[in-house]
C-alpha cells in the first residue's frame, strides 16, 4: 500500500514522496532515499525548505518519530538543516552528499574487516564477542 504525499513550494512543480507500508526496506530509510532522489534529480534544491516533521507524518499517516529519524540521519549526513523554529531546509552541499551512502560504506568496511579476521583464523563467534564489546564499551 503506498501512501504520497505532494508539497508545494511556491516557485516550483508540486514534488511527490511515496512510501510503500508493504516494502520491507524501512519507512524511514524510503524517505530517505526519496529526499536524496529528489536532490539529486535538481526537484529540491539548496535552501529549499521541507516540510515539517508534523506535517510529513501526518499527511503520509506515518508516526512522527519515523519522520524525525529521516530528518536527523539527512541532517547528520548534511542533506538538509535545521534552522529551530525556522524549519528545514535543503543544506547547500545537499547535492554532493545525496551521492554518498553511508550504510553501503559501513557495511563494506564491516565485510571488509570480517574477511581480514576470518583470514587471521578468528572463528564468527569471537568476532561477534569482539563486536558487541566494543559497541558496548563505546556506548558506556
Amino acid at each position: 500500500m503506498y501512501h504520497v504525499l505532494k508539497w508545494y513550494i511556491w516557485y516550483k512543480n508540486p514534488m511527490e514522496i511515496t512510501v510503500d507500508i508493504d516494502d520491507p526496506e524501512p519507512l524511514f530509510a524510503q524517505l530517505i532515499g526519496r529526499i536524496k532522489q529528489a536532490v539529486l534529480s535538481g526537484h529540491l534544491e539548496p535552501g529549499d525548505p521541507l516540510p515539517s516533521i508534523r506535517q510529513l507524518a501526518n499527511d503520509l499517516e506515518l508516526n512522527s518519530k519515523t519522520v524525525a529519524k529521516a530528518y536527523r540521519l539527512l541532517e547528520r549526513d548534511s542533506v538538509v538543516q535545521t534552522r529551530g523554529y525556522r524549519g528545514t531546509f535543503v543544506h547547500p552541499d545537499a547535492r554532493a552528499n545525496s551521492g554518498v551512502d553511508l550504510n553501503a560504506w559501513v557495511m563494506t568496511r564491516i565485510t571488509e574487516t570480517i574477511a581480514e579476521l576470518r583470514e587471521s583464523g578468528v572463528t564468527d563467534s569471537e568476532i561477534r564477542i569482539a563486536f558487541g564489546n566494543v559497541l558496548n564499551e563505546r556506548s558506556n
